[in-house]
């Protein structure tokens, strides 16, 4: 990443800076006083900062099966099946795995996996957990529809049964994590929870911090750090701080406007990965005056895109031209949404909102670098075509909440392909069934029904390459920018890899 960016770019264009303040949104430096960041962590600990807070610890919670924050500490307590390294499927509590037919899969465990409380990691937990996580309805339920059972022929042995081809199940299965058939639907699990994983939680404190100790009696081998500390630090500048004074280790995602604040200090790495997280701006499909593909489609025309990608983000985004990155396959780039405000007048008349009307936005500032920046420089041009948006930060529970039972008129967020796979995203939110954001759209569910059932190849990412022009050109949502996520860390760590996830795998993290 480069440093500090002119304040005034090329060609005349306003800069971050310049952009901010005419926005009315410069930066307000907030001081780290003796807070203590990470000093109760014990000795050797792997002190490691992310940007969201973590509000719960339950694999099967259905507030937060996707959840960003969460899912990093669940890859630490708990295992999978299978696992991903990089853009590669590789073993995890599975040794190997084949397909028998179109609509059957066999798994064959590894020897010696075992539970935090010493025991024995067996196919009859990975068939009640299966079970369990499809009667809970989640973000993760589309992911599942058509797999209708599992069965457990001996005690290493797992047989998935399916509707269909399901070519996707053994990337989806790195989201079902294991745990002891009676701890399934536990409330304990959520606090203190039993996995398999590298790591065993010794403390947790809901949005503030998550304490975690090595397990040494894990599969894989002793992870390289005796512990991990998580604490939650609202603010990125305390963060920040909190990263030069060396109170923590690891700290991302960094914004890129306070890069380099980090760059080239003594005893920091700055590393920087083209991730799988992308910001949008959901329409509620199902409310009107969002019901019109006309309102939505004005409203895509009113934003200058590129200009606030430039302006906000520079090298640590890229403006997008599909509904997931590019970096993902699947991905088929559109015609990007002219900014045309007269054009996006005339839609408004012709869906009879000439003279305008009055909607909200909702988010949480934690759901990513520069979230209320980038919500004001769209409400602010929303304004100009007569739109008054309210904008509605709220705290991450009740934007949870909300956001799943689909009360709100416009939601702004952040979203990761945690697989690094298409079905992930257009495949689980914009199924009719999953009712996401309340679109429906029969033509649609087809082609994704077809893509599901389609073995990875050119003929299944056509199929997500088609739907990513239908959901495109009917304008569910606003999708301008993927960010580039920057990691700053210690120098003395060792085995760190930046993650395209924003989960990079803290257990080989270890310190000179």
């Amino acid at each position: 990443m480069s440093g500090a960016r002119r304040a005034v770019g090329d060609e005349g264009r306003p800069g971050r800076r310049d952009f901010l303040a005419r926005a009315g949104l410069g930066a307000t430096a907030v001081l780290l006083s003796g807070c203590g960041v990470g000093s109760g962590a014990p000795r050797g600990a792997l002190r490691a900062a992310f940007g969201q807070p973590v509000t719960d610890l339950d694999p099967y919670n259905a507030a937060t099966a996707v959840d960003e924050a969460s899912l990093i500490v669940k890859r630490l307590v708990f295992d999978t099946l299978v696992r991903r390294e990089g853009k590669t499927l590789v073993p995890g509590l599975a040794a190997k795995w084949r397909r028998d037919g179109d609509t059957r899969w066999v798994f064959t465990l590894r020897r010696g996996a075992v539970f935090h409380d010493g025991s024995a990691v067996t196919a009859r937990d990975v068939v009640a957990c299966l079970e369990h996580t499809r009667t809970v309805v989640s973000a993760q339920t589309p992911l599942w529809a058509t797999v209708t059972g599992a069965e457990a022929p001996d005690d290493r042995t797992v047989v998935f049964t399916t509707d269909g081809p399901l070519g996707s199940l053994p990337v989806n299965l790195t989201l079902l994590f294991i745990v002891p058939a009676r701890r399934v639907a536990d409330p304990a699990q959520k606090r203190s929870p039993i996995g398999s994983g590298p790591f065993r939680v010794t403390g947790f404190t809901p949005s503030t911090s998550v304490e975690l100790a090595r397990f040494d009696d894990y599969w894989g081998g002793r992870a390289e750090s005796p512990a991990v500390s998580m604490p939650y630090i609202a603010e990125t500048s305390t963060a920040i701080t909190a990263l030069r004074n060396g109170d923590i280790d690891l700290l991302w995602p960094v914004p890129p406007d306070q890069l380099p604040e980090v760059t080239g200090v003594p005893g920091i790495a700055v590393e920087s990965v083209p991730s799988w997280t992308y910001y949008f701006n959901w329409f509620n499909c199902s409310r009107k005056p969002f019901t019109d593909p006309d309102v939505r489609r004005a409203l895509c025309h009113a934003v200058n895109v590129p200009q606030i990608v430039e302006s906000l983000f520079g090298p640590g985004g890229r403006q997008m031209r599909a509904p997931l990155p590019a970096t993902v396959a699947g991905h088929a780039a559109q015609e990007p949404w002219a900014y045309d405000p007269a054009a996006a007048r005339r839609l408004l008349a012709r869906a009879g909102l000439g003279r305008g009307f009055t909607t909200s936005m909702m988010w949480f500032d934690a759901t990513g670098p520069l979230a209320r920046e980038l919500a004001q420089a769209m409400i602010s041009a929303w304004a100009g075509i007569g739109v008054t948006v309210r904008p509605q930060s709220i705290e991450k529970a009740m934007w949870l909440e909300r956001l799943n039972s689909l009360d709100w008129d416009m939601n702004l967020q952040t979203n990761t392909v945690t697989t690094g796979d298409a079905a992930f995203t257009i495949g689980r939110l914009y199924d009719s069934k999953a009712n996401r954001l309340g679109y429906r759209n029969p033509d649609l569910d087809a082609v994704l029904a077809r893509a599901a059932a389609t073995p990875e190849g050119p003929e299944r990412d056509a199929l997500y390459g088609d739907a990513c022009a239908t959901i495109w050109s009917d304008a569910v949502g606003l999708f301008p920018v993927t960010l580039v996520t920057g990691y700053g860390r210690a120098r003395e760590l060792t085995g760190f890899t930046p993650a395209a996830n924003n989960q990079p795998d803290l257990a080989v993290v270890g310190r000179r």
